[in-house]
């Protein structure tokens, strides 16, 4: 006979409990199979497949899209995918620190804003995303362009050569990445800002802490939950970036996100398209662990 069981209140056994568990996992494990599960090993079948004569998949299994990721190849050994996946890391890892830099100070300032006028700041950060991904990346065309002052001063001060734009070039891109990825940042550091202790900043300035310990150790542990959110979500779709860096950085300045697109587009080298998004997944998920043991070891300091 099964054991009764009281949960909330309710008169119950152990099976009933588990049954009823079951039926609030099967929906999201399901969800998770068939949209994450099933795609990433569709992928894999993919990037082991061969590459027919006019682009078609063959299924004979081999491994020479990943030699050819490596760099390996029928003239020698090459770095350049080595380079465009370590380009992607250091674009990404670069997009995120100028974003949370730029974003605490503008969480600040909208958390110091009288309360009626902090729902119009706040609407300011999100407008972006009212606006197409490439109708915004347009847009610095006509900022960065050589009649503009930005320009201007660049060749005034000899950065660029006079009536030249301020693009293609790593620049642009970095400018371009961060217009779009600082509200993902800011917005959820923001609900952290909001909810901070200022007890314990005052506490740190009454020990005669400087600036630089009250941050990292009264005002950064507590706003590390938004900031890691943030952190998340800017970095893991600033690594498969395509469209910034086609449109602002040319094809001198191609990221991983470019190498698949090209693939999957105009090369139609689909095994090969598919090893690159392989590598890339493995990228994000090592940066992604990387950064949650070092932020495991900010909370405890």
């Amino acid at each position: 006979m099964s054991k009764l069981l009281v949960w909330y209140g309710e008169l119950t056994t152990r099976r009933s409990l588990l049954e009823r568990g079951a039926l609030f996992l099967i929906p999201g494990m399901l969800w998770l199979v068939f949209f994450i599960v099933l795609p990433g090993l569709v992928l894999v079948g993919v990037s082991l497949a061969t590459r027919g004569s006019y682009g078609q998949l063959e299924w004979q299994f081999t491994l020479e899209s990943y030699k050819r990721l490596a760099g390996f190849s029928l003239f020698g050994w090459t770095a350049d995918y080595l380079t465009i996946l370590w380009r992607s890391v250091v674009v990404a890892f670069f997009t995120t620190l100028i974003s949370v830099i730029l974003s605490y100070p503008l969480c600040f300032f909208i958390a110091a804003r009288p309360a009626r006028s902090r729902y119009l700041w706040l609407t300011l950060v999100i407008i972006p995303f009212w606006t197409n991904m490439v109708i915004r990346t347009y847009a610095w065309f006509l900022i960065l362009a050589p009649e503009l002052p930005f320009a201007r001063l660049a060749a005034y001060f000899g950065f660029i050569a006079e009536g030249a734009p301020l693009y293609p070039n790593a620049f642009a891109v970095y400018i371009g990445m961060v217009s779009m990825f600082l509200p993902f940042v800011a917005l959820p550091l923001y609900a952290s800002v909001e909810r901070l202790d200022w007890t314990l900043v005052e506490a740190a300035n009454d020990l005669y802490a400087g600036r630089t310990r009250v941050f990292t150790q009264a005002i950064l542990p507590q706003t590390l939950p938004g900031l890691s959110v943030g952190i998340v979500l800017t970095f893991v779709p600033a690594m498969g970036m395509f469209v910034v860096p086609d449109l602002l950085g040319g094809a001198k300045y191609m990221l991983v996100g470019n190498l698949i697109q090209q693939q999957f587009g105009t090369s139609r080298d689909w095994p090969f398209g598919a090893a690159v998004s392989m590598a890339l997944m493995v990228l994000t998920m090592i940066s992604l662990q990387l950064y949650r043991r070092r932020s495991k070891e900010i909370a405890y300091v």
